[in-house]
């Protein structure tokens, strides 16, 4: 039995923390959850291709100032995340033994988001360990580790992961800072040991997903400072050194890309980025407040149940300064990524660590068997969590076990016998925890999300051909390509992807654009023409009959549409 956490005073409670082999073990645990399936899935469209493109084109080039899709400029995000996939890609393919960029594989590419999903994980079971106690700290870990948004995060080579790292060690030294504040100046190595994490975690988030960390950490202290009326603590931040240390780390790049871009950078980047997703839902994702509390029961799964459950215990414990500090860090973000327009599930990461340490704290606070203790949730709040949870998580299996139906019109086993398994070990967890079974119930739950996540990654989805057209087209190329330096014309399928796996070189253009490739690189082009764009295609090359060399059918999962593609080439004369 996991001990409970002892009642708690409206001061913070002495200082605590996990040994260290806790850390090594939650580690382990999260790398467990976040392999399956990463280096056999395919590259995602969009944002993960246009990352890893961008990253590999920096290799080729050797210029980590400029970011570029091909010959378009990426200045949507700052160089931070570049440099880490870059550097993680060398690395890799040094180990491997083969030159840096020689063999293109996208699993590389994720490698700092793996990284930064398990630091994530080791920071938030940190500072729940410091805010609630060391039991409350492994759980949280725990629950972050095991819910459904990180795990996605951790296996795309995109910004989210890393910049999670960032917040939750900022919010770390934060919370130490704001728990000692009434305890006597610190001097020496102790005085700047907070500070530093914080600036320079600060740092590095901006430079990795620019004021994303200054928000939620901006908007915690100010609640705290307006609901205590106090934030002379704040002092202690060393906010003038702070300020540098931000500057010293994300300047340099700043000033280099701005005199580059001649300024592009910050007007696509802040205009067009940032600013559009406040003022309106930017690719289709425009979405009314309330989206994130209704989706909230899948991306936290398989514990969102627990964090419903909590809700009367942080209320009723408002004034504790533990529970206050994780009130000021959620609310206020989760309003503002509410409000504004663009909505994407993993949006609201970067508050699920003070969730899961509300969540692991009241869990082992309310179901303790201590008899001494209050009763716990009511059956009506149990009865809604249960139900709410079930749904979400369910759902989610229930539609693992659908898509390779939907998409390519069979049936998985592997997908099918999902269903039973994880709803199985995910009824055993909701029966262990409300009978204060915690420790079998937690492994339970731990257990359904493991498979679950096994299954759908390493197995179901690498085998839904239909859902990953640009790698249809990548195996059609290899198989048919007529010189080894081929380039491929692509008409009426532009996706990211696509250029990730067949090459920088690959032009996305439309029929005519395809037929003009045809025609100049007659022994060695290739074109990839959808239907809609095939009319055009065969119109443009006039008497020029092209030779068919593969049908590719699949599912843009970011249009809804079904394609068929056909790879063609031109007779040799």
């Amino acid at each position: 039995m996991i001990p409970p956490v002892p009642s708690m005073p409206r001061t913070a409670l002495p200082p605590t923390s996990l040994p260290l082999y806790a850390y090594a073990l939650l580690a382990l645990i999260a790398a467990a959850l976040f392999l399956p399936g990463f280096t056999v899935l395919p590259p995602f469209d969009r944002d993960e291709a246009r990352f890893a493109q961008a990253s590999s084109q920096m290799l080729d080039s050797g210029n980590y100032v400029d970011i570029r899709f091909q010959d378009e400029t990426r200045y949507k995000k700052p160089v931070g995340i570049y440099w880490l996939q870059s550097a993680a890609t060398a690395a890799a393919d040094a180990l491997r033994g083969i030159p840096v960029g020689d063999e293109k594989v996208i699993w590389t590419y994720r490698i700092p988001s793996f990284l930064g999903a398990i630091l994530a994980v080791l920071a938030s079971a940190w500072t729940a360990a410091r805010l609630f106690g060391g039991p409350a700290g492994f759980v949280a870990g725990l629950m972050l580790a095991s819910c459904v948004v990180l795990g996605v995060e951790a296996r795309m080579a995109k910004t989210d992961a890393v910049l999670l790292a960032t917040v939750v060690l900022g919010q770390a030294a934060l919370a130490q800072l704001y728990l000692t504040r009434r305890d006597p100046v610190p001097t020496g190595r102790a005085a700047w040991t907070a500070p530093l994490v914080f600036w320079i975690a600060a740092g590095v988030g901006v430079l990795v997903k620019g004021p994303m960390v200054l928000l939620v950490s901006g908007s915690t202290v100010l609640v705290l400072a307006v609901w205590d009326r106090e934030a002379g603590w704040l002092k202690r931040l060393k906010p003038l050194a702070g300020l540098a240390i931000v500057a010293a780390i994300a300047a340099p790049w700043l000033v280099a890309i701005a005199i580059k871009s001649k300024g592009a950078f910050f007007a696509e980047s802040v205009g067009h980025d940032m600013l559009g997703k406040v003022s309106g839902g930017q690719e289709g994702k425009g979405l009314p407040p309330g989206y994130y509390l209704g989706t909230f029961w899948v991306t936290f799964g398989p514990w969102s149940l627990l964090a419903l459950l909590a809700v009367p215990w942080v209320w009723a414990r408002r004034r504790v300064e533990a529970v206050r500090f994780c009130i000021a860090w959620i609310v206020p973000s989760w309003l503002v990524f509410e409000a504004v327009p663009t909505k994407l599930l993993h949006y609201t990461l970067p508050v699920f660590p003070a969730i899961a340490a509300l969540a692991a704290a009241a869990l082992l606070d309310q179901f303790s068997r201590d008899p001494a203790r209050k009763a716990g949730p009511r059956r009506w709040l149990v009865a809604a969590a249960v139900a709410l949870g079930v749904i979400g998580f369910g759902a989610l299996t229930l539609a693992v076990a659908l898509i390779p139906w939907l998409v390519d019109r069979r049936i998985d086993p592997v997908a099918v016998s999902l269903v039973p398994a994880v709803g199985g070990l995910f009824a055993l967890a909701l029966r262990s925890l409300l009978r204060t079974e915690l420790r079998t119930g937690l492994a339970a739950g731990l257990a359904a999300a493991a498979l679950l996540y096994a299954g759908t990654y390493a197995a179901v989805l690498p085998n839904i051909d239909g859902v990953w057209v640009s790698r249809q087209a990548a195996r059609a190329v290899e198989q048919n390509r007529p010189c080894p330096d081929s380039v491929v014309a692509a008409a009426g399928y532009s996706e990211p992807s696509l250029v990730f796996l067949l090459g920088t070189p690959t032009k996305l253009v439309h029929g005519p654009g395809a037929a003009v490739h045809l025609v100049a690189d007659r022994a060695c082009g290739l074109a990839l023409v959808e239907d809609r764009e095939a009319a055009s295609f065969l119109d443009s090359l006039g008497t020029a009959v092209p030779l068919p060399l593969a049908d590719l059918t699949g599912f843009n999962y970011n249009t809804g549409r079904r394609l068929h593609l056909t790879l063609y080439r031109l007779p040799a004369s």
